[in-house]
């Protein structure tokens, strides 16, 4: 019989995704699902190759268990003939929201959106990415986010109060040269410099926007 591994992190939405993904068995009645901790699996070739044909997976989290997730799978070797299905759990979502969904509407198959992903390249090692790179001030939040989270998976993280207290006090602008189609370009006091694939981050801020 197919069987649908729901991989869940629980230490997303500040420790509450655990808990979240579970609502997966209730949109779900008619699956037969297996759910598995991310941070259970220590080889995700292996994961992979114990899994028959027709069984799917569904990830539960947030933006930063699905990048997580697309690293992971590239670098086993996973060939995205397996139905991926995606259920936020996170604090932002933003990848749902530029979907246009909703955790109403249960999760949404994700294959078409996790192939041919660009890539960053930060102290000499590449990373997919679904969203977006943010350098800058918006680097120094998620990292100041993780420190707190870190010292305890409860903490409410209020990025805007991380941001705020970044501004008035802690970030200072660097500069920064940045090319685009060969062509450099020189800036000074730089505070945000994001590269885009979507077009939200941050928990729904719009950085940019689809041209046709």
């Amino acid at each position: 019989m197919m069987k649908t591994y729901v991989l869940y992190n629980n230490k997303s939405n500040n420790g509450k995704g655990g808990g979240t993904a579970r609502k997966v068995g209730d949109i779900w009645k008619d699956k037969d699902l297996v759910f598995v901790d991310v941070f259970s699996i220590d080889d995700y070739k292996e994961f992979f190759s114990k899994l028959q044909p027709d069984d799917e997976i569904c990830i539960c989290g947030g933006d930063g268990t699905l990048n997580h997730f697309v690293n992971d799978a590239n670098d086993a070797g996973f060939d995205n003939s397996k139905k991926v299905y995606f259920y936020p759990t996170g604090t932002g979502n933003d990848f749902f929201n530029d979907l246009g969904k909703t955790a109403e509407d249960g999760p949404v198959e994700i294959n078409k959106y996790i192939v041919n992903l660009p890539t960053v390249k930060v102290n000499g090692v590449k990373r997919l990415f679904v969203n977006g790179i943010g350098y800058g001030i918006d680097g120094y939040c998620c990292e100041e986010g993780d420190r707190q989270r870190s010292s305890d998976i409860t903490k409410e993280i209020n990025y805007t109060s991380i941001a705020i207290q970044g501004l008035l006090f802690h970030y200072k602008p660097t500069n920064a040269e940045i090319t685009v189609d060969g062509v450099t370009h020189k800036y000074e006091k730089v505070w945000l410099a994001p590269t885009m694939n979507g077009r939200f981050y941050g928990g729904g801020m719009m950085a940019t926007q689809f041209s046709e």
